[in-house]
């Protein structure tokens, strides 16, 4: 039997025994899908929007290897390089939270340790750095509202 028709039969016995667990259910995928996109679109808006009040972007989505985390968007505003978490909400009728408030102190871990590596590799010259928060609050049928928290945590984590 060729290798690639072993392998396939492999694959598919292997995915027999193993059953569909429960997150990869085609409700929970859908739901994936629609967050997935939801940040996406808000990475995006955000982009243009900071664009707009004069950040220079070097970088989107920024994921160094070997360690867990990403950057959504690296700029310069000015001589200061910010990097920015960008946080998405879909609102309902009935939510209250806020999306910033996400970013948890372990989120802002590892946004530091990934602009540390980011600058490591970048060889970036000597300049302030910041760490600014764009929320996005998306109402279906109007127009986003945008909140650029700026220096909204700092590199000294305790």
């Amino acid at each position: 039997m060729p290798i690639f028709s072993r392998l396939m039969f492999q694959a598919v016995r292997w995915a027999a025994r193993r059953g569909l667990r429960e997150e990869e259910n085609f409700a929970s995928l859908a739901k994936k899908l629609e967050a997935r996109s939801t940040g996406v679109r808000g990475e995006t808006y955000a982009y243009w929007y900071l664009r707009r009040h004069g950040y220079v972007f070097v970088a989107r989505n920024y994921t160094p290897r070997g360690i867990k985390g990403e950057l959504d968007l690296v700029g310069y505003d000015g001589k200061t390089l910010a990097f920015v978490e960008v946080r998405t909400r879909t609102v309902k009728e009935d939510a209250t939270a806020l999306p910033e408030l996400s970013v948890t102190k372990e989120k802002q871990r590892m946004v530091v340790r990934t602009a540390q590596r980011f600058l490591a590799e970048r060889h970036v010259a000597e300049s302030p750095v910041r760490f600014d928060v764009v929320a996005i609050d998306n109402h279906p049928g109007k127009p986003p509202v945008v909140r650029l928290h700026k220096d909204a945590f700092t590199s000294q984590m305790r």
